[in-house]
């Protein structure tokens, strides 16, 4: 078998060939949208005008009927109104005298911002990952509202304030689940030369999102997993399976951040077969399992399952065998490439088929790394979030949208 080299093969230059190799423009299976003639909103009538070759004025030329429609989306002219509420008094017969109620979302100042101004600032800052300043800009290019730096930065408190409850809802059905999956990524929020971590929860009706460290301490306190009954969709992280998640009916481990694993393992040792022998048995049970659950069946068929199963076991049998444990203390001695991988396949090996037992469980945790990328989008653009109480509001904010999308809601 030959050895690898000094450094195992590099996940970033092999997504980049990745890239390189995708083709332009909209790829296999990502939604597309058409323009079809529908039942308009308005009609404008185009009547012809001018002179006839005769000299007689068209104004006056008899009605043929429609000979040609045209049908164009447009959005009507965006435009900040100034709306004032008067509350007026009345007297009744009996001399009693009545004051109009202050209504609903009009706050008791003598000028405010009504709520529908607000909640555009907020989707622009959470969803649009729009910066405050530039937020303030387009505001005022677009619809002439004028607003400070500190009126924008404050919607998001008040935003978050109003769906507490929710937010601690959907943290509930969450936990109540039988199937989530849970997913981290940094953040730089904070004082300068800090960072956060970002820990997520999802499911396929409801996302919650939790700013933290990437500890087990952080885990505990974003209150899901120490309460949590179901199936664990995630990665290999160490504080998704420690002992102290008593009450959990088992792990499903991410196949495809395994089956990149193995490819790295393919990489580092060319020679070998158990690598590839692992990967296609592993997207040979991915592919049973879209058929299964297509096909409305609670698992997949046995006689489909089992040969795949033991391919993949005897693959990891034959990882272990080529791949000796070096020696030495099991949290600080380096192993060799793919070691760690094939010993955790060993271990959990009725954790990594487990979603073939229960189609109800995924195979993949890419519903939480869709989850939070849009926070690697964030930071991409706004950089560094300087105050962790609201970074906290944008994710609850970003909960609450989420979960709406997910049920079919606009933002």
């Amino acid at each position: 078998m030959t050895c690898p080299g000094g450094n195992p093969p590099s996940r970033q230059r092999r997504r980049a060939e990745e890239r390189t190799a995708r083709k332009r423009g909209k790829q296999p299976g990502a939604p597309g949208a058409v323009m079809s003639w529908a039942e308009p909103d308005e009609v404008v009538c185009h009547y012809p005008h001018g002179l006839c070759g005769c000299g007689a004025d068209l104004a006056g030329a008899a009605g043929l009927g429609v000979t040609r429609s045209y049908q164009q989306l447009e959005i009507p002219e965006p435009s900040a109104r100034r709306v004032q509420h008067d509350l007026h008094r009345a007297r009744c017969a009996c001399g009693t005298v009545h004051v109009a109620a202050r209504p609903p979302g009009v706050p008791d100042a003598a000028v405010s911002v009504g709520p529908n101004l607000r909640a555009l600032v907020v989707y622009l800052l959470v969803f649009q990952h729009v910066p405050v300043e530039r937020c303030r800009q387009l505001l005022a290019d677009v619809t002439g509202a004028q607003v400070s730096d500190g009126f924008v930065r404050s919607c998001l408190a008040k935003a978050a304030g109003v769906i507490t409850d929710v937010v601690q809802l959907i943290k509930t059905l969450i936990t109540a689940a039988w199937v989530a999956g849970f997913d981290e990524t940094t953040l730089r929020a904070g004082p300068a030369g800090t960072k956060k971590h970002v820990l997520g929860a999802f499911t396929e009706l409801y996302s919650v999102f939790f700013l933290g460290k990437r500890s087990l301490q952080s885990f505990r306190d974003f209150g899901i997993l120490p309460a949590f009954a179901g199936i664990v969709v995630s990665d290999r992280y160490a504080c998704y399976f420690p002992d102290g998640w008593q009450h959990l009916a088992g792990h499903q481990p991410c196949l495809a951040h395994i089956l990149r694993d193995y490819q790295d393992a393919a990489e580092s040792w060319p020679d070998a077969i158990w690598p590839a022998q692992a990967q296609r048995a592993l997207r040979g049970l991915i592919k049973a399992w879209h058929d299964a659950r297509d096909a409305g069946l609670a698992q997949v068929p046995a006689g489909v399952r089992a040969p795949l199963v033991r391919e993949f076991r005897h693959a990891v049998l034959a990882g272990l065998s080529d791949l000796p444990r070096i020696p030495g203390p099991e949290n600080s001695t380096a192993q060799h490439p793919g070691r760690d991988l094939l010993e955790f396949c060993r271990d959990r090996q009725d954790d990594v088929p487990r979603f073939t037992t229960d189609t109800r469980v995924w195979p993949t945790s890419n519903i939480s790394e869709r989850g939070v990328r849009p926070l690697k989008t964030q930071q991409k653009i706004s950089g560094r979030l300087t105050s962790t109480g609201i970074t906290q509001d944008r994710l609850d904010i970003r909960s609450y949208i989420d979960t709406a999308r997910k049920h079919g809601q606009g933002s």
